[in-house]
């Protein structure tokens, strides 16, 4: 299992429609996330600052790439871009984050 995580934001004034859009998140897009080896998927928010902190365990990086390519996932970015900086091709505007420490046993 790899760890990921990540930040991104959102737009001034949409918090609550970034969160409205999750509650529920698209069932498709739920179902290709766990087809691509997506075991567990978090975001958080920060409230003062609109930066969201996202967290993910997944079974590969490979496959955590082809989501992508994936119709669903390319419609999801388009639903979302009014709401939050993206790039060009609609996918959020995204910076890794490196794992400096871990507790657990996996």
């Amino acid at each position: 299992m790899i760890r990921k995580a990540f930040r991104m934001s959102v737009n001034h004034g949409q918090s609550d429609e970034y969160e409205r859009r999750h509650n529920p998140i698209w069932q498709e897009l739920t179902d290709t996330l766990k087809a691509h080896g997506v075991l567990s998927y978090s975001i958080f928010i920060d409230p003062a600052t609109r930066d969201l902190f996202a967290y993910a365990e997944i079974e590969s990086e490979e496959r955590w790439a082809a989501i992508a390519m994936t119709d669903v996932c390319r419609r999801w970015w388009a639903h979302m871009r009014e709401i939050m900086p993206s790039n060009p091709d609609n996918s959020p505007v995204s910076r890794p984050l490196s794992e400096v420490f871990h507790l657990g046993g996996r």
